[in-house]
């Protein structure tokens, strides 16, 4: 392979799996050597880690709207008890699993309800809860930063924020870090290392668009091969709108649905942003793919406010109800399954619930792969 054609593989190495299409070579993380590279004395964290050969081109695909088959996930790791932490495995495929944050009229986040005090409807049709854990449940998360030109001023907090919510999280949370402009990269696969984690968000291009679907498709595709935590979350810290994508904002967010949906929040650093369209598209386009996983999308007025946002995120990802139930309709219907969550306690006026908008019945065999039902003991 000629060296341009090798660069351009490289520099692609995400696309394939922003456009859902899984060939046979597996993702390899930023950092990884040649088998003919020599070692180098020292790492320069503001340059590109050397990338290995990949088996394959991996080129842009044809149409955006292409769509494989979505490949088994890997099985994730069992839950094991921690002090009065006490998670049982449930092994039923086709039950379905809701990631539920309630909050009360204003914004307060509501602890302590239990089972009955919630009701689940699939297309309308009322279900039965047949599990139920409301604990601080461990996440896999990909950290997405936006790496383009307009980044410049605004990266040093963004990594800030980002490595806050680390520190904030449950201390079993692994996440890995991608960088995007027109691309995506891997700069540093899932771990629980700081340090790790750290050096990938050093790595800023300071140049290039945003592919901010793509990117958003990809890393969704990544914590559905790789997550090892039952939860799954996406953060974004971005500063604008997407301009570079092959798959549109609705092509993106029907993928993660299916792919088992990890819950996406976002960050936009629009306080500067060029025109007032601009700030409204990108506004429009994370709130999107936030509403629609159930997540939140913060747009900060400053960066002395992004401190505020971090916390409140952490705080919500560890504030969570996991509801699983088998659905009464055959997922051999399939076709697109909506859902709504309430909650009522008589110590609280009205409660908000917020999960994710809906499924796909293909997706939940592979949500118990990757999210293993938990269910607690307590309730």
């Amino acid at each position: 392979m000629p060296d341009m054609a090798f660069a351009r593989s490289i520099v692609r190495r995400w696309m394939l799996p922003a456009a859902a299409i899984l060939l046979s070579a597996p993702l390899t993380p930023a950092g990884a050597q040649s088998q003919t590279a020599q070692p180098a004395p020292s790492v320069d964290y503001r340059q590109r880690q050397a990338q290995p050969p990949l088996d394959v081109d991996r080129d842009p695909i044809p149409s955006p709207d292409y769509e494989a088959p979505i490949a088994p996930q890997a099985p994730g790791k069992p839950l094991t008890s921690q002090g009065n932490k006490l998670y049982t495995l449930q092994e039923n495929v086709n039950e379905v699993l809701l990631n539920c944050t309630v909050v009360d009229q204003k914004n307060r986040l509501v602890k302590g309800l239990n089972r009955r005090d919630f009701q689940v409807w699939e297309d309308g049709v009322p279900q039965t809860i047949a599990s139920f854990v409301a604990q601080d449940v461990p996440v896999s998360m990909g950290i997405l930063v936006d790496d383009s030109g307009s980044m410049i001023g605004k990266r040093e907090t963004a990594n800030q924020a980002a490595l806050d919510l680390i520190h904030d999280s449950n201390p079993d949370d692994n996440a890995f870090i991608v960088n995007f402009n027109q691309h995506a990269y891997l700069d540093t696969a899932l771990t629980s290392n700081v340090d790790d984690l750290q050096s990938g968000l050093a790595h800023f291009d300071d140049k290039g668009m945003t592919a901010l679907y793509d990117a958003v498709t990809a890393s969704a595709d990544e914590l559905s091969h790789h997550a090892t935590q039952p939860k799954q979350v996406l953060l974004i810290i971005t500063d604008g709108s997407d301009d570079a994508s092959r798959l549109t904002l609705q092509q993106a967010v029907e993928r993660v649905q299916r792919l088992g949906g990890p819950v996406v929040y976002s960050i936009g650093l629009l306080y500067d942003a060029i025109s007032p369209e601009d700030a409204t598209s990108a506004r429009n386009a994370l709130e999107t793919l936030s509403n629609d996983t159930g997540g939140l999308a913060f747009f900060p007025r400053s960066p002395d406010d992004i401190d505020k946002v971090v916390a409140q995120i952490a705080l919500d990802i560890r504030n969570q109800y996991t509801i699983g139930y088998h659905p009464t309709r055959s997922p051999g219907l399939g076709g697109f399954r909506t859902v709504r969550v309430e909650a009522h306690d008589r110590h609280y006026g009205t409660l908000i619930v917020r999960t994710t908008k809906g499924y796909y019945p293909r997706q939940i065999p592979q949500m118990h792969e990757t999210a293993q039902v938990i269910q607690s003991t307590s309730h």
